[in-house]
């Protein structure tokens, strides 16, 4: 057994291991252990958790908070005939030990290794790879009913949710079809008390007061009834959500039920390593690489360059000290998404509503209707869920709301589901939304004074993860879009969106290199396409775009449709990310594996020149031909 964090981890989880001679299985060995051997697994699987995760990077805090509720769900249910549903995903790091997968956290969110979330390829006890909030009962609900219809049902399904996702509307829709149903779905209600920050809002204070009033089983119509128990739900807990044996009791009472029950597990986020457990911000919710023992990132032998989110946050700051009438607004990622210091020094003017990124934009739109110019922060990947809200309640109107995406383009090691490569398509879209990628931390500061001084209709700013590099000036401006690099000759105009903008140098120098006349432009406003930007255009031999958004419907299209409606005939080219979901890996590495590094850029280039394709096809085994 493992007495530190950092150290091997021991010897029931390493006889787990061995018992599990391939990729799947091992779950059978867990429900053979006895109270005292269960209680050293557990030690195992956290000193393990803690190893690994500091180590590779991924979500601790989550993970180590449901060792126990893990082992109990796999000792009373049998995956994968009965149906085990992580929401969210993130926490489901132990469910991948116990199922024969401890091997592959040594490449865990890295390329070609062991994903952060529920995968199906990975697994057979993996039911579904959504790894987005709020959607584990609606999966639920239908894989209940397909059980049902196929005559199984005797099948149980179970959605472990924790108490932040269950705030998304997505959540309370399934409730409700659930709770009337009657089908045997259990919902372990997973209640940490947070999500990324502790949770808001009037479902907190229920929960609150369920802990408070102790374990108790209500029933429909009697005293103790709550707000589950009205919505149909067989209601069991507060459980003690690191107790084996009271979580094995409440989970196999509700699997006895047959009929929609509700286990009221009660966590902490972060168990059993104090600097997660002591950190108030978000119990090391998501880890880079940091020190096992401390918690705190490993030290660099450079100082690390300023974040996108942090040169965000401190022009946030700046604006809202400038313009009374800013607002700010985010769902439960107030730290993430840069808005905390905004919400120090102005907290009646930050609203943080929860997982709900649909009540966010139309509660923006509300508070737009009511005189102020709300700044909404999501990442890329979960403003998508709010298209509707963004299309119908905001653009429609035509109200000055600014929506500020981070992590756009390629995130990482979080992958398909994580990736903000669809932004731009959805966005060009909308009418009158005006869309920005800022090249550089001063684009960044200038463009968002731009967006709030806006008042005719929704902006929008887009931008990565990671840190933001140096400034990039522009070599002279024309109509708003900056001239980053030119050369007397007119050969090809290289238009760079966004933080595109380095590669697109590299690859000018390049190309000049080989004697071809190279233009760069950032158009800072990608939407709608610059009228200079479209004289430019005209004046070069060859346009070619490149963004790290999606090819299909981007802003490279946009571009090649503006330049169709004016009758200009100039050729142009587009480089993005395919139409496709993209593994996880570093943001170079996919970068330059989909043609975005400077040299492959060059190269596209030389060969729209020459007549060829700017996209190689490949071979079965991968290789260009």
């Amino acid at each position: 057994m493992s007495d530190l964090p950092g150290t091997p981890h021991g010897k029931q989880l390493t006889a787990l291991q061995e018992g599990f001679p391939g990729a799947f299985g091992g779950v059978d060995d867990v429900r053979a252990l006895s109270a005292g051997q269960l209680a050293e697994l557990s030690e195992d699987i956290r000193a393990f958790l803690i190893e690994k995760v500091c180590a590779a990077g991924g979500h601790l805090g989550p993970n180590l908070g449901v060792v126990e509720l893990t082992i109990a769900l796999h000792r009373v249910f049998d995956s994968p005939r009965d149906v085990i549903l992580f929401d969210t995903g993130h926490q489901a790091y132990v469910h991948k030990i116990l199922t024969g997968r401890a091997a592959g956290f040594d490449r865990l969110r890295q390329a070609g290794g062991l994903s952060g979330y529920p995968a199906p390829a990975e697994s057979v006890h993996d039911w579904s790879g959504n790894s987005h909030a709020s959607a584990s009962l609606s999966l639920a609900d239908g894989l209940a009913k397909a059980h049902e219809l196929r005559g199984h049902p005797d099948r149980s399904v179970v959605a472990v949710i924790g108490d932040g996702a269950m705030t998304g509307g997505m959540a309370w829709e399934a409730l409700n079809n659930i709770g009337a149903a009657r089908r045997p779905v259990v919902v372990v209600l997973n209640d940490n008390g947070r999500s990324y920050a502790p949770t808001t809002g009037a479902l907190a204070g229920h929960l609150h007061a369920l802990r408070a009033a102790g374990s108790s089983t209500p029933v429909p119509g009697q005293p103790g009834e709550n707000l589950f128990t009205r919505l149909g739900f067989a209601y069991l807990g507060p459980v003690d959500g690191h107790d084996i044996d009271a979580l094995e009791t409440a989970l196999t009472r509700a699997r006895a039920c047959r009929r929609p029950a509700l286990v009221h597990a009660v966590t902490v986020k972060g168990r059993g390593f104090g600097p997660a457990e002591g950190d108030e911000a978000d119990c090391l919710h998501a880890v880079g690489t940091v020190d096992a023992v401390t918690g705190r990132p490993l030290p660099s032998p450079h100082s690390p360059p300023a974040s996108w989110t942090s040169l965000f946050s401190h022009a946030l700051l700046e604006v809202a000290d400038e313009r009374e009438d800013v607002v700010a607004i985010t769902a439960s990622m107030l730290r993430p998404t840069g808005l905390h210091p905004m919400a120090v020094k102005y907290p009646e003017r930050v609203f943080d509503v929860g997982i709900a990124e649909q009540h966010a934009v139309t509660s923006a739109a509300g508070l737009a209707l009511g005189g102020f110019h709300p700044v909404v922060a999501l990442y890329s990947t979960f403003l998508t869920r709010a298209a509707d809200q963004v299309l119908m309640d905001v653009a429609l109107q035509r109200l000055p709301v600014t929506f500020v995406l981070d992590r756009a383009g390629i995130t990482g090691p979080d992958g398909p589901s994580h990736h903000g490569m669809w932004d731009a398509s959805l966005l060009r879209v909308v009418p009158g939304l005006r869309l920005a990628a800022p090249r550089d931390g001063e684009q960044l500061r200038a463009l968002l004074h731009e967006a709030v001084s806006h008042d005719e209709g929704p902006t929008a700013i887009r931008f990565p993860k990671g840190p933001a590099g140096r400034e990039l000036r522009a070599v002279r401006s024309a109509g708003g879009t900056d001239l980053l690099w030119e050369t007397g000759a007119r050969d090809v105009l290289l238009v760079s969106y966004g933080p595109m903008a380095n590669p697109c140098l590299e690859a000018a120098r390049r190309l000049a290199q080989r004697g071809v006349g190279v233009s760069v432009v950032d158009p800072r406003w990608a939407i709608p396409v610059p009228p200079a930007l479209l004289a430019l255009a005209a004046r070069h031999r060859l346009v070619v775009t490149v963004e790290d958004n999606s090819r299909a419907g981007g802003l490279g299209s946009a571009l090649a449709q503006s330049l169709q409606d004016n009758a200009i005939s100039t050729p142009l080219r587009t480089l993005g990310l395919p139409r496709a979901f993209l593994a996880h890996g570093s943001r170079d590495q996919l970068l330059a594996e989909h043609g975005l590094s400077g040299t492959r850029i060059a190269d596209a280039v030389l060969r729209a020149r020459a007549g060829e394709p700017t996209e190689r096809t490949a071979t079965t085994d991968g290789t260009p031909r």
